[in-house]
């Protein structure tokens, strides 16, 4: 994620990146590869000053596509809702994206898998105060719905640790598209998890 969440932010617009400039693919070129294609999310600064939690698919150093979150997890987000649910190729695999709390509605999910996505990525943040941050067995269980339903791969990144009073366990895991998990994080602990998925 680059610059962090607005919803957080003393100054929004300072962390916001326009997508339709040439910002977003210099801040990324030095992830730049020809074997490894990066999902960085980042907020989006949309037409008359609307922000948009986005996630951006940068390929060989250009920037493919983007996903605008749909469901802004906090009730009063300073984000704007996105309204599409793009699908991305890159080599063999089509795949969607959707962003931490959408993975809880079925709607964009299933739209990706019947127009051809066959793995989901979800970049989350589940870091939230101690008091609610037990919410693993919820995104797990939201990860096999989502495999079961669409006969997806069910890939999610969260973070895990502390920071600035928030807390996540971490719910990073790959799903098979039968709902089987294929690996998992642990607890609290920065993890790379590596899956081949056909």
């Amino acid at each position: 994620m680059l610059g962090g969440l607005a919803d957080y932010a003393t100054d929004r617009y300072a962390i916001a990146i326009n997508s339709e400039s040439e910002e977003l693919e210099a801040l990324l070129a030095p992830l730049k590869s020809n074997t490894v294609t990066t999902i960085i999310g980042f907020t989006e600064l949309g037409s008359a000053g609307t922000l948009y939690n986005s996630a951006a698919v940068f390929h060989r150093g250009s920037v493919i596509g983007i996903y605008r979150k749909q469901h802004p997890a906090i009730n009063r987000s300073v984000y704007s809702p996105g309204l599409q649910a793009p699908i991305f190729c890159v080599g063999d695999l089509t795949f969607g994206i959707v962003i931490c709390n959408d993975s809880n509605f079925r709607e964009p999910t299933a739209d990706m898998a019947s127009r051809g996505a066959s793995a989901l990525f979800i970049p989350t943040n589940c870091g939230l105060p101690h008091e609610k941050a037990d919410v693993v067995a919820d995104a797990r269980a939201a990860d096999i719905k989502l495999a079961i339903e669409n006969k997806v791969w069910v890939i999610r990144a969260d973070v895990a640790g502390q920071a600035d009073g928030m807390i996540s366990y971490g719910s990073s895991a790959i799903v098979d598209p039968k709902g089987n998990f294929i690996c998992k994080s642990l607890p609290m602990s920065e993890d790379l998890l590596i899956e081949d998925i056909k």
